[in-house]
């Protein structure tokens, strides 16, 4: 069960980027139940914590790549850029000092946010909604939201099965409070709402045509010269920052954090390198899942490489794992990054216009 768990937090966020909405919320359905399923099962895992916030961060980190691809909105995407390296930094912060107050001090609002985001989407177009209502939005979720409920599970370490189980009147004034909600919400929220502008949707939206295939994709990587560049410097923070996280928890990684950033660092630049020398080829794997493959064998070929030329042994399942999680997500950003500087772009001319 444990195995078929994490599994699930692996696998699940990966339907992101296609159901944002659906695949987000059984992300975060997964990540409430997780220890209430152990617990059913009779076992407590040990550490799990530590697993729980990195597994986070990383359904987290493939709903920010996929606001990247999906979201036309770029005020939206600039608030939820925002509030992902917030809370990006205090949870690597938090596994660096086991201070519980820290998560406290950097909610996970972004999560909410792109929920809300994608909820919109679903009847009405993004794109009219001003930057105002969106950093209200994102306010409104912080305070009123993510600050009571990180306060209950990290400060007042308050568990709801726990809760419901010891207090009789729990279940009954949680069930009025989410009548109140629904009434609100109902009688409040929905006649002030505009008219849809399409039909219920929850599948992401196709790219613009200007950039809907790999190809294209390339030749904006070629016009970038994207190795040394901020879009580089991004992977290499959002990549080092993830894998430090699992870095020190997971007992077989002997590097000291510092060195694991740097080396990630070093093999990201190197991808980004690899990426621009194949832009201009003749041919492109359309597929993502491939595309990811490919990449993973290359990684594989470059540090098994690294490692002959200098004489170390080889690596184990660990190195596996991070070459994998590399992979992905800079696959993932390589892909959905240029449909963002195409919007940006597209943004700026019409401003010069």
């Amino acid at each position: 069960m444990f195995a078929v768990v994490v599994a699930g937090r692996f696998l699940l966020p990966l339907l992101i980027p296609k159901f944002p909405l659906p695949a987000i919320i059984a992300c975060l359905v997964l990540d409430a139940a997780d220890q209430t399923i152990f617990q059913a099962f009779g076992y407590d895992p040990p550490g799990y914590q530590n697993y729980d916030k990195a597994m986070d961060i990383f359904y987290l980190s493939i709903a920010y790549l996929s606001a990247m691809r999906n979201w036309d909105n770029l005020h939206a995407f600039a608030v939820a850029r925002f509030l992902f390296y917030y809370r990006l930094v205090g949870a690597f912060t938090f596994e660096v000092t086991h201070e519980r107050w820290v998560l406290l001090a950097f909610p996970n609002t972004f999560e909410y946010f792109f929920i809300a985001y994608e909820l919109w989407r679903t009847r009405w177009s993004t794109r009219p909604v001003t930057e105002r209502v969106w950093i209200l939005t994102a306010a409104f979720i912080w305070i009123f939201i993510k600050l009571p409920q990180e306060y209950w599970l990290h400060i007042a370490e308050l568990d709801v099965t726990d809760t419901l189980h010891d207090y009789s009147w729990a279940l009954p004034l949680l069930i009025a409070l989410l009548l109140l909600l629904a009434a609100i919400l109902w009688f409040g929220v929905r006649p002030r709402l505009p008219e849809p502008d399409h039909a219920f949707r929850i599948v992401a939206d196709p790219v613009p045509d200007a950039v809907d295939t790999e190809a294209k994709l390339a030749a904006i990587h070629v016009a970038g010269g994207w190795v040394v560049s901020w879009m580089t410097a991004e992977k290499i923070v959002l990549v080092g920052l993830v894998s430090a996280i699992y870095g020190l928890f997971l007992p077989t990684v002997s590097l000291s954090t510092q060195d694991l950033f740097v080396s990630i660092g070093l093999l990201v630049a190197l991808n980004a390198v690899v990426t621009l020398l194949f832009s201009g080829r003749n041919w492109s794997i359309e597929s993502a899942a491939l595309a990811v493959v490919v990449r993973i064998g290359v990684n594989v070929g470059m540090v098994g490489l690294i490692d002959f030329t200098l004489g170390r042994s080889g690596h184990g399942w660990t190195t596996f794992f991070f070459l994998c999680l590399i992979s992905l997500m800079t696959t993932l950003h390589d892909r959905f990054q240029p449909v963002y500087a195409w919007r940006r772009a597209q943004e700026l001319d019409l401003r010069d216009a």
